[in-house]
Parts: structure tokens; C-alpha cells; sequence
């Protein structure tokens, strides 16, 4: 059986996993932070802020897949997709309110956080739907 259908993607559900992604990513800086190997300027932040979105994109991506149980790439693509979107928003509203806009970060680490996010929100994804299927009673 082969779910990779665009109207099995559910958008709520995007939406929901990409929250929980991000939540989970902010919670991994937050305790990185606080103990003290995240420092601002040093050259370990980049490689540990991947990790927390490694860590968050994947346990979004699982969470979802697992509550849907169809078209787990298209969900992480998706979720990834979203994050563009926000992205969008979050800068618009920054030049709007005339705060400081996002220039410290290089379009290629833009680009490979958002590789990571997609890579990991799908492995994620397919690990809980694989799961979710696995539960499920099989008929006979």
C-alpha cells in the first residue's frame, strides 16, 4: 500500500508537527544553553543548532507520521516547506516594525537548516507511520 499522495497530506497536521518540532528544537537550545556549551560567537552554537533541529525535526516528523499514518515524506517535506513560510512572515514583520532583520546567517546554512529540517521531519514521519502500521491489527 503506497500513501504518497498529496491528498493524503493533512495541513493541520503539518502545521501541528511543525509546532511540536520547533518546540522541541527550542527546548533542546534552551537546556544546551543553559548548560553552558552554547555561547554566542563561538564556533560550536552552528553545529549544535543543527543537532537541536536534528533532534526537534525528527521527533515532530514521528509525531506526526505516527497521528496520520499516510504520506510520511510528503508531511516532512511539507513541514520543512513550512518553515520557509514562517521564515517569510517572521522577516516581513521584522522589516515592518523596523527591527533587526536576519543578515549573521549565509544562505547556505539557511539552506542546509532547512535540508535538515525536511530530512529529519520525514525520517521522523516515516518512522511513526511505520510504527502506527505496525500497531494496527492486520486483517485477514
Amino acid at each position: 500500500m503506497h500513501t504518497e499522495h498529496l491528498e493524503n497530506v493533512r495541513p493541520s497536521w503539518v502545521g501541528f508537527g511543525w509546532f511540536v518540532s520547533v518546540a522541541v528544537a527550542s527546548l533542546v537550545l534552551v537546556a544546551l544553553n543553559a548548560l553552558g556549551l552554547i555561547v554566542e560567537g563561538s564556533r560550536s552554537a552552528g553545529p549544535l543548532t543543527l543537532a537541536a533541529l536534528l533532534v526537534g525535526f525528527t521527533l515532530g516528523g514521528f509525531f506526526t507520521g505516527a497521528r496520520v499514518g499516510a504520506a510520511p515524506i510528503l508531511h516532512g517535506v511539507a513541514m520543512g516547506l513550512f518553515s520557509i513560510v514562517v521564515w517569510l512572515v517572521a522577516n516581513l514583520v521584522g522589516e515592518a516594525l523596523d527591527a533587526a532583520a536576519w543578515n549573521d546567517v549565509s544562505p547556505a546554512v539557511a539552506a542546509g537548516g532547512l535540508l535538515v529540517q525536511m530530512i529529519a521531519a520525514a525520517v521522523g514521519a516515516r518512522i511513526g507511520s511505520r510504527g502506527r502500521r505496525a500497531a494496527l491489527p492486520r486483517r485477514s
